[in-house]
């Protein structure tokens, strides 16, 4: 979490904000410090900006513009920086992604969107973009199944996800692509050393998380951090006693769940009915 993103500051917009941010507080005379003083946040949190770890945020560049005698400076490179190849309200969350090192989530009725198939994903791009012209679902569908990439290479994080029984009952895409789906799921968690994968079942009963989407996202020299999310909004949280009360549901949730080993069974049983679905009805 602490080591620069990147050094050169005309790499890209995120870089030559940091490296903006550096000039102009050292042209004041601050330390990073006392500039997070007057902007009410930390110096670690300055320094992740100026060292291109974290996305630039508008509301702090507003206050850090009028701290700084800056103008509009630091809003307009806010801007340019903050673009992602995912929706806005995800980016800062998958930029923790990159960075964490145990990420654990739980997914109330959809598959989580690292573990997603193509057609499994293109139906519920479609939907949630339905007016949108194909060529915007289509860059959507291949940023969706980049970030895949995850998973893979040597500093993959653990990958954990507890799926509600639900998730493997809606027939999102149609019985064939639902079963793609579902195949795809095992096959990954076999294959993968760092991917782990339960299902709470339908006779588990209440849990805090029933209607909600949630990843806590640990890393190894920084606190953890909790990101939720629903339709077309999400939410990054990081106060300490309320991600430990997210952790705490958590543990309740992995406990209540079938063990990995029977949650495979569960999916590749489903996979199997999907399957055949269009034969038995």
């Amino acid at each position: 979490m602490t080591q620069p993103r990147n050094t050169d500051p005309y790499s890209d917009p995120r870089a030559f904000y940091g490296s903006e941010l550096r000039r102009l507080r050292e042209a004041a005379g601050l330390t990073q410090d006392q500039l997070g003083r007057r902007v009410f946040c930390s110096a670690a949190y300055i320094g992740q900006f100026e060292t291109a770890i974290r996305r630039p945020q508008l509301e702090l560049s507003q206050l850090l513009d009028d701290v700084l005698g800056s103008g509009e400076h630091l809003q307009r490179l806010c801007h340019l920086a903050r673009n992602s190849k995912v929706a806005e309200y995800f980016a800062d969350a998958a930029e923790f992604e990159q960075q964490a090192r145990m990420i654990s989530e739980y997914a109330p009725v959809l598959i989580p969107g690292v573990l997603q198939s193509e057609a499994y994903a293109r139906s519920l791009i479609r939907e949630a973009q339905r007016f949108a012209p194909q060529q915007v679902v289509d860059t959507y569908v291949a940023n969706r199944m980049a970030r895949a990439q995850l998973l893979d290479g040597p500093t993959a994080p653990v990958f954990w996800a507890i799926l509600h029984e639900t998730a493997l009952r809606v027939p999102i895409g149609g019985p064939e692509a639902i079963s793609e789906q579902l195949a795809h799921l095992a096959t990954t968690a076999r294959s993968r050393h760092n991917v782990v994968l339960q299902v709470l079942p339908f006779a588990a009963g209440a849990h805090p998380f029933l209607n909600t989407m949630v990843s806590l996202m640990h890393f190894s020299d920084a606190p953890p951090v909790i990101y939720t999310e629903g339709a077309y909004s999400g939410q990054l949280i990081d106060d300490p006693p309320l991600v430990a009360k997210f952790q705490s549901a958590y543990d309740l949730a992995r406990a209540a769940a079938l063990s990995p080993q029977a949650s495979l069974s569960l999916i590749e049983s489903a996979a199997k009915d999907w399957a055949t679905h269009e034969h038995r009805i």
